[in-house]
């Protein structure tokens, strides 16, 4: 991203598409990298002025985990409730025109995003404040572009992506298994752990570190809280790291204006700073993909960073991880093959992955399922136990009932 015209804008909003969702099993992704254009400048727009409360060390905020494994909380716009996910790998927060036109917000044209796959609009809307926690910006504005439901993996799409304009100047403490965080001043250390370095990168204005893995030394990072996935990196990256004897798969992420597939796979190690991380999930990107268009080395984002307690502090140049109970442990994977979009009573198949028992049986995208083991599929299903079957047990079976009224058997086993 620049921040001369053309000013770019990256829009990192990606649900996970693998089966470590919550308890849910694999949905869509979403990963926009947007170039944004023409008459708006976020940069050369007045960029309010924020202030942190005296009492910030009390003021958690309880945020929810989507389907798509983002944070989700609410906030308030110029008074008005509003839901939002909390976003580092966005330069300016961007509000969703949706909400725009409810409020009446006079919202000015004259943009476009380049995304993946393709053009989308954009626009700007002047606003007169935004709360959150301790934290409280008077004046300023706010991005405007459409921010559709399937960027949380939900069926109810979020009002506001908050990005590092709201949040850089603050140390930003992340409570995973308490399922809360907090703006605190810069410099505050409330907790130890392991040093990564941290900074908000010069061209593009979002958080970024740097990893090791296998020979090579990958930067810059995007440390990318919209990102549900777990660590992303270029195939130029990949093949610098040189890690053998990794079984790799397929995957998909949708961004906002079309859909890329991606590589996938489980890796024994890569570090962070003093961090040893083991068993994690890497993608890899096709060539000209994401990272690269940004000049990124790849992105750190949520299914990562959930396994600590995170600590976020651009100005101090660190990052702080102190390991949970799941960190090193082997992260959920799809034993089915198959990555669904949730549409009300049904399941979408939206990819078979390669050298799955799904790709072996004959599934296609488009395939509708309406049935799991003789269960309806219910409308909170990714909140559910029944979610879980398409990443279960190697050697079970499922009975699928597709929405046509056919059944089919799926015998599901580990394959990547």
């Amino acid at each position: 991203m620049s921040l001369s015209q053309p000013v770019s804008l990256i829009l990192s909003i990606a649900s996970i598409a693998t089966a470590s969702a919550l308890s849910a099993g694999p949905t869509a992704a979403m990963s926009a990298p947007s170039t944004y254009s023409s008459a708006v400048s976020p940069s050369a727009k007045p960029p309010g002025i924020s202030v942190l409360a005296p009492d910030a060390e009390s003021r958690w905020i309880s945020f929810d985990l989507t389907p798509g494994n983002q944070l989700r909380f609410a906030l308030t716009i110029d008074g008005r409730p509003a839901t939002a996910i909390l976003d580092t790998g966005v330069s300016y927060s961007v509000l969703s025109r949706r909400f725009a036109d409810a409020a009446g917000l006079k919202v000015a044209p004259g943009g476009n995003a380049t995304a993946i796959g393709g053009i989308v609009p954009i626009g700007w809307v002047a606003t007169g404040s935004v709360s959150f926690g301790a934290m409280t910006r008077r004046g300023g504005g706010l991005t405007v572009a459409t921010l559709p439901a399937l960027a949380t993996g939900s069926a109810e799409p979020v009002d506001l992506l908050v990005g590092r304009d709201l949040t850089g100047k603050y140390a930003l403490d992340i409570d995973f298994e308490a399922r809360r965080f907090r703006l605190l001043p810069s410099g505050r250390m409330p907790f130890r752990g392991k040093t990564a370095p941290l900074s908000i990168s010069r061209d593009s204005l979002v958080y970024v570190s740097q990893i090791t893995l296998g020979a090579a030394q990958l930067r810059p990072m995007i440390v990318d809280t919209g990102d549900g996935s777990s660590v992303t990196v270029t195939s130029a990256g990949w093949q610098a790291a040189g890690v053998a004897n990794v079984r790799t798969t397929t995957t998909i992420s949708f961004g906002l204006a079309g859909t890329v597939t991606s590589t996938i796979g489980i890796i024994p190690r890569l570090s962070t700073g003093e961090l040893v991380a083991r068993n994690v999930e890497v993608r890899i990107e096709p060539p000209g993909g994401f990272s690269e268009s940004i000049s990124a080395a790849g992105r750190i984002g949520t299914g990562f960073l959930q396994n600590y307690r995170v600590l976020l502090d651009p100005s101090a140049n660190r990052m702080i991880l102190a390991p949970g109970r799941k960190a090193d442990t082997l992260p959920l994977r799809s034993t089915s093959g198959l990555l669904f979009g949730i549409d009300r009573d049904r399941l979408r198949v939206l990819h078979v992955m390669r050298g799955s028992p799904a790709e072996a049986t004959g599934w296609k995208e488009g395939d509708m399922i309406c049935g799991i083991d003789g269960q309806p599929i219910p409308r909170d299903y990714g909140t559910l136990p029944l979610a879980t079957w398409s990443a279960g047990e190697p050697g079970r079976t499922v009975a699928l009932r597709l929405c046509n009224g056919a059944e089919r058997k799926l015998t599901l086993r580990q394959f990547y």
